[in-house]
């Protein structure tokens, strides 16, 4: 008889602004996770700095030590919960430069075997009219070309200088209700297949 264990979920914001919206939204979301059952692990990009990504740097002195860190954090979970800023309509530079360098080589269960099997939910929350969603069609591509199945139904937070109580939590009823029901999907769909596959240990 198999056991049942939560599914451990890596969440982390495309920012590394200390107030920013997007960072709050993740730090919500882990939140709204550990409510629905699952496993979050929340980390602050502030804390992994990488250079850009450049492939000369890579093979003179290999994956910077944050890299490695990053990856195996991603082994240590099943799923991923990412909240992405939008900047000029696009994902942010530090979005795409750590997950670059996550999706790097770097020995036996590195680069894209790591993403392989993974499942993410992604949010945004923007200042703007449209929440960031041109950010999170952009970065559910990028996911997808790494080897991670995306759940349909993002959540896009819009005006969210209004969004958020002094305590951190959403105002609106149905946007918490959208962000719980999201947690609620991404937690489930990761114990199903863990269900479906007892043997499966990371």
């Amino acid at each position: 008889m198999t056991t049942y264990t939560p599914p451990r979920i890596l969440v982390f914001a495309g920012s590394a602004r200390e107030h920013s919206f997007n960072k709050r939204l993740a730090r919500l979301a882990a939140e709204r996770v550990k409510h629905v059952g699952g496993l979050a692990t929340f980390i602050d990009l502030r804390d992994y700095p990488m250079p850009l990504y450049d492939g000369d740097l890579e093979s003179r002195e290999g994956l910077p030590a944050n890299a490695r860190s990053l990856q195996a954090l991603l082994a240590e979970h099943q799923g991923l919960l990412l909240a992405s800023p939008e900047y000029n309509g696009f994902i942010t530079p530090l979005m795409k430069n750590t997950l670059d360098w996550m999706s790097r080589s770097d020995g036996e269960n590195s680069g894209l075997a790591l993403f392989a099997e993974r499942v993410a939910a992604v949010v945004s929350a923007s200042p703007g009219a449209f929440g960031g969603m041109r950010s999170l069609a952009l970065l559910r591509q990028l996911l997808g070309n790494l080897g991670v199945t995306v759940l349909p139904n993002p959540l896009a937070i819009p005006r969210a200088g209004q969004a958020f109580s002094e305590a951190g939590e959403l105002v609106d009823e149905s946007q918490r209700q959208r962000l719980d029901a999201l947690c609620r999907r991404l937690v489930t769909t990761l114990a199903k297949l863990q269900a479906t596959d007892p043997s499966r240990e990371e």
